[in-house]
């Protein structure tokens, strides 16, 4: 057997945490094979319910080894689905390149614009293909906004207010994603895909000010070629506005409508690995304009002007017990 005939062959680097799920059932869903797999941790029993077969290694060493061995053998890996920490998302995708496997790497592809060059080099270099998982590009009601957009001849800019706000528990500030050098923060973790869904709609990003950034709360100013963005992230309950479930996801956009997000982009997985076996991924380049928006609210001074703030921002500011025992409560 060939990596060219039968099924897909993958393997999953990060398979123990929750985003990994998505990535099984993607893979199952392709009728593709999981054949390895790897965490630092063993907490790994979903693998059972679509791959039981694959081998599972909790060193990293041994994991590639294996990947070599089977490379050697001619039954080669032919994609690696990455779910790791955001942090070392740019040293796993280079491994997958070297390995000679194309890349599926979840969202932040990485933390710095710099690695999207570096990668792009490897991909020159081993003639393998990094993509990243993008998917509320892929959401209908995405794209039939920005055909709407696209659609108006006006030339005039639309003022819109970007909502996300989506509970986490103290487990969150003691694991790496409340780390921002492991995680590059809220507007990184969390935020990424709602940036690149912007840029995606409204082009390419003029104007970036950020009025609040914390480990719990980040919000800001963000200028499109066809819109005026106020945006707010928060994983603090208290955020939440009245009335809202267990996440609030919402685009407003004045004159035109309200999105909301908090159903349905969670299952595009399966369509975002239908599309890069299809060869119709999205590439390094698709990333770059969110990376590079994230990048800069992790770095950028806070503006204390904060005009043209998100009416959500006001609370915030003005909250004087919003921490406790250094906790966001």
């Amino acid at each position: 057997m060939t990596g060219n005939s039968g099924a897909k062959r993958f393997a999953l680097i990060g398979v123990a945490g929750y985003i990994a799920r998505r990535h099984l059932n993607a893979i199952k869903d392709t009728g593709s094979k999981l054949v390895a797999a790897f965490d630092i941790g063993d907490s790994v029993g979903q693998m059972d319910a679509s791959f039981p077969e694959a081998r599972f290694f909790t060193e990293f060493e041994r994991f590639g080894e294996h990947i070599e061995r089977l490379r050697t053998q001619g039954q080669p890996v032919e994609h690696i689905a990455i779910c790791s920490p955001n942090y070392l998302h740019k040293s796993h995708a280079g491994f997958a390149l070297r390995s000679g496997a194309d890349v599926i790497c979840e969202k932040p592809l990485v933390l710095e614009p710099s690695d999207i060059d570096a990668l792009a080099d490897l991909e020159k270099q081993t003639g393998r293909r990094v993509n990243t998982i993008l998917q509320l590009r892929l959401h209908p009601s995405i794209i039939a906004l920005k055909k709407q957009i696209e659609a108006d001849r006006s030339g005039r800019k639309f003022d819109a207010e970007l909502t996300y706000v989506t509970a986490r528990g103290h487990w969150y500030y003691e694991s790496w994603k409340g780390q921002p050098a492991k995680s590059g923060g809220i507007a990184t973790n969390i935020g990424v895909h709602f940036f690149d869904m912007l840029s995606f709609v409204f082009g390419r990003p003029i104007a970036n000010v950020v009025h609040h950034r914390a480990v719990d709360c980040a919000s800001g100013y963000l200028e499109y070629e066809r819109a005026r963005v106020r945006w707010f992230l928060s994983i603090n309950k208290r955020d939440k506005a009245p009335g809202e479930g267990f996440a609030q996801r919402s685009l407003a956009i004045k004159d035109v409508g309200v999105y909301d997000f908090s159903k349905g982009f969670e299952d595009l997985h399966t369509v975002s690995y239908q599309e890069i076996l299809a060869g119709r991924g999205f590439p390094l380049s698709a990333a770059r304009p969110s990376i590079e928006t994230v990048a800069h609210i992790r770095n950028a001074p806070v503006d204390t002007n904060k005009g043209a703030a998100h009416p959500q921002l006001a609370s915030v500011l003005s909250d004087s017990q919003r921490y406790h025992d250094g906790y966001p409560v």
